[in-house]
């Protein structure tokens, strides 16, 4: 990221609330407490030692932020969701993450839907992977209902990816005794071989992948294409399933510019639900309100073994 990690480790580009851009990860960490913040340094020909002294005592006044500087961290929030078939989920969230874990989305919620409603084709005995999971709830609602493997992953940020287990492991009492769910970090386009190495023995890639709400980040389309084609398994049967709402209308093309991606990489895309959502996610967000509310999903499959 912008001189401080790899270019391929970006995952925050653009953003969707209020119509304004997400910080880039490198920004947080310069504005993160933790941060080194040293003091300009002088050639040591040009001053004398008192002199040194002075400008280190005059960096100590300038970069020591008062203890109440920065707020406290936000605590977590919880989400309690219903299943179909009447487990109730209590969700956590993290009280506030720049790259959004801290939201239930929509699309998380649609694709959940979709799940239960395909879980013969694409759940039931599969191997899933989700990416992007924030709260997990897709996942954990795929190991419930009869995934063989499910694997969560999201952005190796620590607050993220213990928050996803936090919510496994308060899943427990729902989850069948034969479940197998763990959570990963992950940055989309770098190396898929921790994930591959996930699945058990004789599995070479997942059946099922989930995206849900991803697609806003448009300048990293090409690195998560990157992960679906290393984590997919090739068989008619595998699918990639993208469910997202524009939440920034004025860049639902963009949006879109993914599938034509996709279509290039090798997939077959297909359109599969349509759905209104009661209300809008951030009501003082501009753009059309009726694509702000609508949930839109899409599967891909491997284009050459489609028959």
């Amino acid at each position: 990221m912008d001189g401080l990690v790899p270019k391929h480790s970006r995952y925050i580009a653009e953003g969707r609330n209020k119509g304004r851009n997400k910080p880039r990860s490198a920004d947080l960490i310069r504005a993160s407490p933790s941060y080194p913040r040293t003091p300009a340094k002088f050639p040591a020909s040009t001053m004398s030692s008192d002199e040194d002294d002075l400008i280190t005592g005059i960096g100590d006044i300038i970069f020591q932020e008062p203890p109440d500087y920065y707020p406290p961290p936000k605590p977590a929030t919880f989400e309690s969701r219903t299943l179909q078939t009447g487990e109730t989920l209590q969700l956590r969230l993290v009280g506030h993450n720049p790259l959004w874990g801290h939201h239930l989305w929509n699309g998380a919620q649609v694709g959940t839907d979709y799940l239960h409603d395909h879980a013969r084709d694409l759940v039931q005995g599969k191997a899933v992977l989700e990416l992007g999971a924030g709260a997990g709830l897709p996942s954990i609602a795929a190991a419930i209902w009869g995934a063989k493997q499910v694997v969560m992953t999201d952005y190796p940020d620590e607050d993220l990816v213990e928050n996803m287990r936090m919510n496994i492991d308060a899943a427990k009492n729902v989850l069948p005794r034969s479940a197998n769910i763990v959570a990963k970090g992950h940055i989309w386009g770098a190396s898929t071989d921790p994930l591959l190495s996930c699945l058990r023995p004789g599995k070479c890639a997942y059946d099922t992948l989930i995206l849900a709400d991803l697609l806003f980040n448009h300048s990293e389309h090409a690195a998560l294409l990157s992960t679906i084609q290393s984590t997919l398994v090739h068989l008619p049967t595998a699918r990639a399933l993208v469910f997202f709402t524009p939440y920034t209308p004025w860049k639902y093309d963009k949006d879109m510019a993914f599938f034509d991606l996709a279509r290039k990489g090798g997939f077959k895309v297909i359109k599969v639900i349509e759905k209104v959502m009661d209300k809008v996610m951030f009501k003082d967000d501009r753009g059309d309100e009726l694509l702000r509310r609508t949930v839109f999903g899409y599967e891909l499959s491997w284009e050459h073994l489609n028959v």
